[in-house]
């Protein structure tokens, strides 16, 4: 059984989904005004890992992110560029979809945009002030947060404690536009040329909080099994999400809150954050780094954890998914040689590596535990891979359940090979019959070649095996 770490009730629970076999997951996206950070990675990355791990579970997940492409800051990028905020929004949709796609990350079930859900928000909005739960203000539409009875009981804060700009982006004109300073827009009047729409309440653009609202009501229903987002959104945008989702459908909002730890950076281990300015981006960070060793570096630490990125902690990542790789190689090229049929206690050892990586993986996705699994699967291949004799079926069943283990870390191993793996091999090639023809100036120079690139050739009695170094 997997059990999940709720945030609403600060304790694991074991996960009963509404519909057996099924799951339903709404992630918070990004806002589209300049590309994801590492630590927006880190969010996406986190979920992306436990909805695969759904997925090994035979779930079926229908995972909803959404885009914020309406918003302040994007409304002050796009005039700086000079183009139109869908113009911008369209740029960086399309960067955030290349970046992840190279982070291994599955592409969601859905991505609404806020902008195609304008008209499900002024409804959504209207339904509110019916109930009593919204009132009008000067074209503003603000949210009675004190008539939700048990609002703060994501973040444990009290309500008669919130400071004035809790709801954010407050000032003394929309204080007084205010019943209660502690209220939160849902609808912000726009009296300028802005991006805009016309709506009972007169020209304007939704509030950040109600657009994952209907977002998630609307292509998940009324009540769904997981929210999930960074730990920053916990209050006051997760807070607000349930207390309007909640007064509008009456029924529970999420049966499972998660959220995910921070990436932090320096001495000082400081959030990562584009507020701070001390980010490192995915598109600038894949042209240096492989983004398997990105990923990588996010599966070594629980995805509720800080998590700090330092060149230190790439190379530590490196270092370790190449002994990976290189333990995978040595016993997929014993396969040239391996006898027919099974080795029992190779078997035997897959069937016990594999309840611990579930065992470690149910425990609210502990994906530390998870891949220490997995290093001790890579020893055991590593070993065999050195026996005189190999069983093919065993093989092939060890490098299986590698390959399936590491999936749900968003880790590929045994792809096609690239241009560089047919190149190195023809150079083995010309050395092998270099050698044969007893042309060892030449089985030299093309093993010197190869050195000066980083290409270690190991002679074994299988024949000869290289690896990157």
């Amino acid at each position: 059984m997997i059990s999940i770490y709720n945030t609403l009730t600060n304790q694991k629970e074991v996960f009963k989904p509404l519909v057996s076999g099924k799951v339903s997951m709404y992630v918070c996206g990004p806002t589209v005004y300049n590309y994801i950070h590492i630590g927006n990675a880190r969010s996406a990355i986190a979920f992306d890992t436990i909805r695969r791990y759904f997925e090994y579970r035979q779930f079926k997940v229908n995972y909803v992110s959404n885009f914020t492409d309406v918003d302040d800051k994007m409304i002050k990028a796009a005039k700086e560029d000079h183009i139109t905020v869908q113009q911008l929004a369209d740029k960086f949709i399309a960067a955030f979809m290349e970046d992840t796609k190279a982070l291994a990350i599955e592409p969601a079930t859905k991505n609404p945009k806020a902008t195609e859900n304008i008209d499900d928000i002024i409804q959504f909005i209207l339904n509110l002030i019916d109930k009593g739960y919204a009132y009008e203000s000067d074209g503003d539409v603000y949210f009675r947060t004190r008539k939700s009875p048990d609002y703060g009981k994501l973040s444990d804060q009290n309500i008669n404690e919130l400071e004035q700009g809790a709801s954010q982006h407050v000032d003394n004109e929309e204080t007084a536009r205010k019943e209660d300073e502690i209220d939160f827009a849902l609808w912000k009047s726009v009296k300028n040329d802005d991006l805009s729409w016309n709506s009972p309440f007169g020209k304007g653009r939704p509030g950040w909080h109600i657009e994952c609202s209907v977002m998630a009501t609307k292509y998940l229903g009324p009540t769904i099994d997981i929210h999930g987002g960074g730990q920053d959104l916990m209050f006051p945008h997760h807070e607000n999400e349930i207390a309007q989702s909640e007064a509008e459908t009456g029924q529970k909002f999420a049966n499972y809150w998660m959220h995910n730890g921070f990436v932090t950076i320096g001495e000082n281990d400081e959030k990562m954050s584009k507020s701070l300015g001390n980010f490192v981006t995915v598109h600038d960070m894949i042209k240096e780094v492989d983004p398997q060793v990105i990923r990588f570096f996010m599966a070594t630490t629980h995805y509720r954890r800080p998590i700090q990125y330092s060149q230190t902690n790439i190379d530590e990542a490196t270092n370790n998914l190449n002994k990976l790789k290189t333990a995978f190689d040595n016993l997929t090229y014993r396969l040239n040689d391996a006898v027919s049929g099974e080795d029992q206690l190779v078997e035997n050892q897959i069937n016990e590596s594999l309840a611990n990586f579930e065992n470690a993986m149910d425990d609210d996705f502990n994906s530390q535990n998870g891949i220490a699994v997995i290093y001790d699967l890579a020893k055991k291949m590593n070993v065999y891979s050195e026996n005189k004799q190999v069983k093919q079926d065993s093989i092939n069943h060890l490098l299986e359940i590698f390959k399936k283990m590491t999936s749900v870390f968003g880790l590929a191993f045994g792809q096609v090979a690239d241009a560089l793996d047919i190149r190195v091999e023809k150079l083995i090639s010309q050395r092998i019959e270099a050698k044969k023809q007893k042309d060892f100036q030449k089985s030299d120079e093309i093993r010197d070649q190869l050195a000066a690139e980083g290409i270690i050739l190991e002679d074994t009695p299988q024949g000869t095996r290289w690896r990157k170094d």
